[in-house]
């Protein structure tokens, strides 16, 4: 039987937070008394292939696709997760004798998943450097630790990472790294949306949502995704956003 609705994650979240994603689709599901299979991409590619299809109806969307997504796609703000934003690092290899932005030369190898985000504000804070991405090399990875081991092995000279994916390297792989820069720029942040099949749920949605961390259930579901409770994200704070990416991109 098929699923009447399908939820979907943008695919920088960190691997140990899959099962989560999988218990928190469980527990959408009896909240709602809604069929919704999770179907989990592997890049985002194949991801954006199904947006496109009109197959997604459910999305926690980093904030480059928000764009598209309401833009192009009709799809509604939700919520976002409470406290947390998409601040980005560039970092180098512990031993590197890169100290600043500004010591990074033309022709520089730099480490990044497909993220898009990610990889937009990485290319912004190179820019005291002069570089971009016409002077620079850009090595491909899978997954943020394989950006770590391309930086640990000096097959990369600098590397662009998720906060949160950073902080979830292991202690022993951090101490082998050092961020060069942080970016600070708070009203980024990945956002739960829904599409227009499901738009008639939209409060339902956010009811649920925004009552999670009001229960013990709730709370032990929110605790596998890594945060405390959602917040209300309303489409003044989204069209503020997809503002704020677009001013980025240009």
């Amino acid at each position: 039987m098929s699923s009447a609705f399908q939820m979907t994650v943008s695919p920088d979240f960190p691997t140990k937070r899959m099962s989560g994603w999988f218990i928190f689709n469980t527990w959408l599901q009896k909240a709602l008394d809604l069929h919704i299979h999770l179907e989990l991409y592997p890049n985002f590619a194949e991801q954006r292939g199904a947006i496109a299809a009109d197959k997604v109806d459910l999305i926690y969307a980093n904030p480059y696709d928000a764009s598209m997504l309401v833009r192009e796609k009709g799809f509604v703000p939700v919520v976002r997760p409470a406290g947390k934003s998409d601040e980005c690092l560039v970092v180098v290899a512990a031993g590197s004798p890169v100290q600043a932005i500004e010591d990074l030369q033309a022709g520089c190898r730099v480490a990044g998943t497909d993220d898009p985000d990610v990889n937009l504000v990485g290319m912004i804070m190179l820019e005291p450097a002069d570089l971009d991405g016409g002077n620079t090399q850009r090595i491909k990875a899978d997954s943020y630790p394989l950006v770590a081991k391309a930086l640990m092995h000096g097959d990369a000279d600098v590397g662009f990472f998720l906060e949160e994916a950073f902080d979830e390297l292991s202690k022993l792989v951090r101490k082998e790294l050092r961020p060069l820069v942080h970016s600070q720029v708070s009203d980024i942040a990945h956002v739960m949306l829904v599409g227009p099949r499901l738009a008639q749920r939209r409060e339902d949605v956010r009811r649920v949502l925004l009552g999670m961390s009001g229960e013990a259930k709730g709370t032990e579901v929110l605790a596998e995704l890594g945060f405390a409770a959602w917040e209300k994200m309303d489409q003044e704070d989204t069209e503020f956003m997809i503002d704020l990416m677009d001013t980025l991109k240009a």
